[in-house]
């Protein structure tokens, strides 16, 4: 970076001093700037992932809240923004658990969105999310408000230690629902696990052998549990999770309003877009950078 604008600078000297007015090397410079300006942004914003976990995999959740079809529909909505958003990060994307709804939509469903930096940026979106608009699924075309929530947490690296005790592990299978494929829908692959002495349930039914999807809901649990001693030893609300609240009015980090007017907003930063289509294709690092430069 410091090398770029030290090119800059002999370039803007050069024209000065020899008085040089070509249009084409003054589109040069604007652009280099222009560029530049972009390029330290990012590189600046880089700079806040400094937090302990901020490099590491992200545990990404999503919920639908009550409503029925209309807020499983609404969950569905954000899964494809958020699919959208780590496609164009280049990150991986692996579904660990997936609970269809019973008409449209999704009640909820578990990520593994794997990258560097994903849980550094994805801990922004942790929250409810509201929507507003005229509902598909009411024919009276009557407005609706939905809510879904969005839980994040870090993959753990393995070489942390969590003591689990088998005792202490209630462990079901049961057969995947959803996408998967014959064989997943045929064998009961499936696991559950609850560990019974903090209550904390994770499943995983992604993985075609009982024994992988064991293995994959053992990390969930080792990183919800990772997560709730963090909890305790600093006796305060935990800034991997932050407070849990109610997925419902007055709770929301972000508005996404369809009608009777286009607009999204963040009610963290007051950041607002017009454009709600490219938000919902993916486009939210404005929301994001704008949280990661305010906390």
């Amino acid at each position: 970076m410091k090398a770029r604008i030290e090119d800059l600078m002999v370039l803007i000297q050069l024209v000065v001093e020899e008085d040089i007015i070509d249009p084409d090397i003054k589109k040069e410079i604007e652009g280099n700037v222009e560029q530049l300006k972009q390029d330290m942004d990012e590189f600046k914003l880089l700079t806040l992932l400094k937090g302990k976990y901020d490099k590491n995999n992200c545990i990404f959740s999503l919920h639908a809240g009550a409503g029925g079809t209309e807020a499983q529909d609404w969950a569905q909505m954000l899964l494809r923004m958020y699919t959208r958003w780590a496609d164009m990060k280049g990150y991986e994307v692996q579904t660990l658990d997936f609970l269809p709804g019973e008409e449209a939509g999704i009640k909820s469903v578990t990520l593994l969105i794997k990258g560097e930096n994903a849980y550094g940026y994805l801990k922004a979106e942790k929250g409810v999310h509201r929507l507003v608009r005229i509902s598909p699924f009411d024919s009276s075309g009557r407005r609706h408000t939905s809510f879904a929530s969005v839980d994040v947490i870090p993959e753990i690296d393995d070489d942390i230690e969590i003591q689990i005790n088998s005792e202490d592990l209630k462990i079901e299978t049961y057969r995947a629902g959803g996408a998967g494929g014959q064989h997943v829908n045929k064998t009961d692959s499936a696991v559950r696990i609850t560990h019974i002495p903090t209550g904390i349930v994770v499943q995983c039914q992604n993985e075609r052998s009982q024994h992988s999807n064991r293995l994959t809901a053992m990390k969930i649990l080792k990183a919800r549990l990772f997560e709730k001693i963090e909890e305790e030893q600093k006796e305060k609300i935990d800034e991997l999770r932050g407070e849990y609240k109610e997925i419902a009015w007055g709770n929301q980090i972000r508005s996404y309003i369809f009608h009777p007017y286009s607009l999204v907003k963040d009610h963290r930063t007051n950041i607002e877009v017009g454009n709600i289509n490219s938000v919902m294709d993916g486009e939210i690092d404005i929301f994001i950078n704008a949280y990661l430069r305010a906390i």
